[in-house]
């Protein structure tokens, strides 16, 4: 299992939208965002999924300022 952080300039629903489009994608095993700061922690199965796969992903659905 791996792990990633990522910062985005969304919070409050539109983070939280953000949590539940990711819990979509095959791979991904969690999702903690902080919707004060738009910080979100992924767990994730390298196997399936890569953290450069789910950052691009989430560029491409309407989250732009994530890095």
């Amino acid at each position: 299992m791996a792990e990633i952080t990522i910062f985005t300039d969304e919070t409050g629903t539109k983070l939280q939208q953000a949590e539940q489009f990711l819990m979509q994608m095959d791979g991904i095993e969690r999702v903690l965002a902080d919707t004060d700061d738009g910080e979100v922690k992924i767990e994730f199965d390298e196997r399936k999924i890569s953290g450069k796969y789910i950052i691009g992903t989430m560029q491409k659905y309407d989250f732009p300022n994530v890095h």
